[in-house]
Parts: structure tokens; sequence; C-alpha cells
């Protein structure tokens, strides 16, 4: 009944999300320890505990398929006997995850980040065995309800308002095939495509389900793919040249407004994605009056730290963000837009990975030094 009820729920999450999955609930319960055997002075073996390991090549449509009931428990420790003074160790369960996976507690306690193959946590260890301590009874194991949370690796982070265009982007510089439709919330998960270059490069894009203003108090979707963003090299904004209003109950905000807005939830989300390098791409460039309304806020837009001084502290952000490039486009009309776009974002990350590549080199010169700076003659005591 337990394996069936798993299966309803597996049908149930795909209805909803399709074939991806990046938050997932799991109780585990750590082994409970064997008996001791008070007469022969034995000790019980320890309860196994369970560990979540990183792997290649997994998702977290997997780890519920291997565990329907979303229950993981350790193996019992072995009991203590005339035979086997010493009861015998359980097993531990490993529960195999994706790289970029997140654990955290109900109360959320982030316990660890699996970023690299072969990375693990122990999240409920095993009870210990029966021993004169605790009368010779096994001890329960370690037992809580955890959270799985996936970071997407992606080399560049679609962030935007919704209907500013992103999926159109997606699907115009990218693989990818994403739904389209000229109403909000469109994207509804994270999708990810790939940019395929004639000498074999690939770069990654995720487009995330759009942010509106409130989004830190989980208005709309809230800002919780924002955590998609975290391992992304590149920050790509997208704003609807001529503003956005979601509905009636929100006001109509204007181009610079719908930026500083961005600017402000990216913030109150995490500060630190404001360190990552970002470009602006001003969407709908075909659209009446278009180009009168980029020419009015272009210098603006260069200077940020300058225009959020004109506006009132709940809109403001602390953090002004520095654009390296902004680029208007009109992705759904002009394919020339497209081809030039993707040469832009190639040649930044290329820039960024050259800095990233010297910073190491300068880092590595100066342990080096450190490391061949030695004291010479008598020291004083």
């Amino acid at each position: 009944m337990e394996l069936l009820t798993g299966m309803k729920y597996i049908l149930q999450i795909r209805r909803k999300i399709g074939s991806f999955l990046d938050s997932l609930r799991i109780h585990v319960r750590g082994g409970v320890g064997g008996m001791g055997q008070p007469k022969y002075g034995g000790t019980g073996g320890k309860g196994g505990s369970v560990i979540i390991q990183a792997q290649e090549k997994c998702d977290l449509i997997t780890v519920l398929k291997s565990y329907p009931s979303q229950k993981v428990r350790g193996g019992k420790g072995g009991d203590s006997g005339q035979k086997c003074i010493l009861g015998r160790d359980g097993n531990d369960s490993y529960i195999h995850v994706p790289v970029g996976v997140n654990v955290i507690t109900q109360d959320n306690i982030i316990l660890g980040e699996l970023n690299e193959p072969g990375d693990r946590i122990v999240v409920a260890k095993g009870g210990p065995g029966g021993c004169p301590e605790t009368g010779y009874s096994g001890i329960r194991g370690e037992n809580r309800t955890i959270r799985l949370d996936l970071k997407l690796i992606a080399d560049i982070g679609l962030v935007g308002f919704p209907n500013a265009g992103k999926s159109t982007l997606l699907a115009a510089v990218t693989n990818a095939r994403p739904k389209i439709a000229s109403y909000p919330f469109t994207t509804l998960r994270p999708m990810v495509g790939i940019m395929e270059y004639s000498d074999k490069r690939t770069i990654t894009m995720a487009d995330l389900p759009g942010l509106i203003e409130g989004a830190h108090k989980n208005v709309g979707m809230g800002h919780e793919f924002l955590r998609h963003c975290e391992r992304t090299k590149l920050l790509l904004l997208v704003v609807d040249v001529l503003g956005f209003r979601l509905n009636m109950k929100f006001p109509f905000r204007n181009c610079l407004e719908t930026v500083i807005l961005l600017n402000k939830e990216i913030e109150l989300y995490r500060e630190s994605l404001l360190d990552k390098p970002a470009i602006l791409v001003v969407n709908k460039m075909d659209l009446p009056d278009a180009s009168k309304n980029f020419k009015e806020i272009e210098e603006r837009l260069k200077n940020m730290e300058e225009t959020v001084q004109d506006y009132p502290s709940h809109l403001r952000p602390l953090k002004p963000i520095k654009f390296d490039e902004i680029i208007p486009v009109s992705i759904k009309t002009r394919r020339d837009d497209a081809i030039r776009l993707r040469k832009t974002l190639r040649k930044y990350l290329d820039i960024y990975a050259e800095q990233e590549d010297d910073d190491d080199a300068e880092n590595k010169l100066l342990e080096t030094l450190k490391s061949k700076h030695v004291e010479r003659g008598p020291l004083l005591a």
C-alpha cells in the first residue's frame, strides 16, 4: 500500500512539473543499535546511518522513484550473542543525489552542500549498540525530515519579470523549446538550453520562472528559483522596453523601474548574487516608441548607482547592479539580434574565464612566495 501511494505521488508530481524536480522532502532515520548480552558482557552492533552522496547522471525524479514512500532508514545493528560477543554494525543506507544539492532541515538549517561527485553528508546517525551504559539495550538512531534543494549548473541564468521574452530568447539562442505565450508565468519550472557554436563550444543557459514585485514575500511564484542563479557564471537580466504590469492590482512599472525592482528582489534574496557579472537585455525593440523609450533611459541604466538614488527606499536597492553591457534587441522579429547576442555572451564568458584564471594564478604565486619566505638568523625568545 505504501509503495502504491508513493507511485501515485510520483504521477502527481510528473503531471505538475513534467520531468523536472528541484526540491524533495525525505524522512530519514538511523538504524537502531543491536541488543547487548549482559551475561557475557557483549555489545550490540551500531545502527546503520543514512548518508546523502552526490553523483553524476542523476536527478531528483530518480531519487523519488528509488524511494517512493520518501522514507529511508539505516540497517539495524546486530545483536550480541554467545557465539558472537560483538554484534555486527548495521548497513549504512546511501541516497544518491545529483551534484548541486543542498541538504536542509525542517528548521531551514543547511546541513551541507554537495557540489562535487562523491561529496557526502551523514544526515541520520545510527544508534549505539547495547552496552553496560545503555543497560544492554540498543538505542534508536537519529530521526528527522530533510529537504533536498537542487541548484542547476548553467553558465548563464535568465532573470526577469513575466512576459519579458525570456522563453522566446531561450528558444532563439539555444536548442531549448520552452512554452511561449503572450500571458505571464508561461515558465513554471526552470529550463536549461544549450548554445552550440561551430567550433563545438557549448554554453548552457537556464530560464527561470518570472519574478514580480514582492517576490521576496512569496507574491507570484516567490523567488525560490533564484537559487539556480547561485551556480551560474553570468546573470542575464531581460526586461520589456515598454515596461510591465502584471494585472490591475499591481502598478505599472516602466522599463527603468523594472530593472530597479529586479535589482531589489535579487538583493533581498541574496545580496552576493549581485557580485556576479551581469548583462542587461532590453527586449521588444520592434514595438512603437521603443527606440525613444530606450534612448531616454540608456544613460541612467549605465549608471545605476546614481539612478537608484531618485527612488523611494522601498524600491531602492542598497547595492546597485552593474551591467557589463546593455543590449537592445527584438528577439522575436530580428534573427540578427539573436546571432549578435550569442556572440556577445560567448565573448564575455571568455573574458570572465580569463580573469578567473589570472586570479587563480596570482593566488598560487602568493601562496608560493609565502611558503618560501622563512626567517633567517637566530630567533629572539
